[in-house]
């Protein structure tokens, strides 16, 4: 099979084509890729964010839809023929690790979900069946966007209906934040990002007001919009320490809420005024917007059905797989909400 492998940490992606299939083991499935996601964590893992990196080569990818083909020893919860939506947030089922795929005398490593490569073995906890009906472009949302960031509003914040809400950062965790806090009807939703393209977008899918960071400072702007009280709630999915810093600033004391999605790299650290917190502010980090997949996914695919959630909005570059380091620049250059890249042919 193919694939686009990292070999070196700040290096390009190299697509390898004779990449070998292992057999499953237990708990394993193997599943066809039709299309992959695209986000900041695989940005982080090449550029090393995240530290050094022990399992060079390997493969990269932690979002995407595909159809079942096989399945190893244990695993009950789906069959093959199966369109399966894969995710890195743990679900039901086995958990087992990635395949070691080999390739010219050496193993290519995995976890337990990846996705840009034409076939992939994942662990059963990695997947969620979905109805044959779901838009295959669509179902990558499933995988990472959407349980984190409609997670944030449903599972994290919970707003009540008529408060006030800021969103720090318009990539595709942060456009589906803003269309689930769009669902409890705020009094003032605002979109923060540097992009116009994305606040354009966003005030498209219900932002009240928009604010361009690279121009104003977004706290003054967010207190003005607020008569000086800041919003009841913030979420932050910009991937910056100063967006998590601003996201904090922002709210209100005595109960303001901000939840914050993104992870800058290890070494640096944020700062916040220690008497804020004395004052009633608060923050919180998430993982995955605290989201079950099993219990999570059928209902976002419900309010799609019902109209409520434009995900076709949140998809806007495409790419194939030979262009997957034209879509990790694109990707550091903050021009895309999420990439959606085509790995069957």
């Amino acid at each position: 099979m193919k694939a686009a492998v990292l070999f070196k940490t700040g290096e390009p992606l190299q697509i390898i084509d004779d990449i070998q299939m292992p057999p499953l083991s237990a708990g394993q499935v193997q599943v066809n890729i039709l299309y992959s996601g695209l986000c900041h964590s695989q940005l982080m893992e090449v550029q090393g964010g995240r530290g050094e990196d022990k399992y060079l080569p390997h493969l990269l990818g932690h979002e995407g839809v595909g159809i079942v083909e096989g399945i190893g020893d244990g695993v009950t919860k789906i069959k093959p023929g199966d369109k399966v939506v894969i995710g890195w947030i743990q679900g039901e089922g086995l958990n087992a690790p990635g395949g070691k795929y080999p390739h010219k005398g050496y193993l290519i490593n995995s976890g337990s979900a990846t996705t840009l490569c034409e076939k992939s073995i994942v662990a059963e906890n990695r997947l969620v069946k979905l109805p044959p009906t779901f838009p295959d472009k669509l179902a990558v949302l499933l995988g990472c966007a959407l349980p984190t960031g409609l997670g944030l509003v449903f599972n994290e914040l919970k707003p009540e209906k008529e408060r006030t809400i800021a969103i720090f950062g318009l990539g595709g965790i942060g456009m589906s934040a803003l269309l689930a806090a769009k669902l409890s009807e705020p009094t003032k939703l605002i979109a923060v990002d540097v992009n116009e393209d994305k606040l354009s977008l966003a005030k498209e899918l219900g932002a009240t007001h928009t604010i361009d960071a690279s121009k104003v400072d977004a706290v003054k702007e967010i207190y003005t919009l607020t008569n000086g009280i800041g919003v009841d709630y913030s979420l932050e999915a910009g991937g910056t320490v100063q967006t998590i810093e601003q996201a904090f600033e922002s709210v209100k004391d005595g109960g303001g809420q901000c939840v914050f999605a993104s992870h800058p790299s290890n070494e640096l650290k944020i700062s916040l005024e220690p008497h804020a917190f004395h004052r009633g502010k608060s923050i919180r980090g998430s993982w995955g917007g605290g989201s079950n997949p099993d219990k999570d996914i059928p209902k976002f695919v419900e309010l799609y059905q019902q109209g409520q959630l434009n995900l076709e909005a949140l998809l806007t570059h495409n790419y194939e797989l030979e262009d997957i380091n034209q879509a990790l620049q694109d990707l550091h250059n903050k021009k895309i909400v999420r990439a959606l890249i085509k790995i069957a042919q």
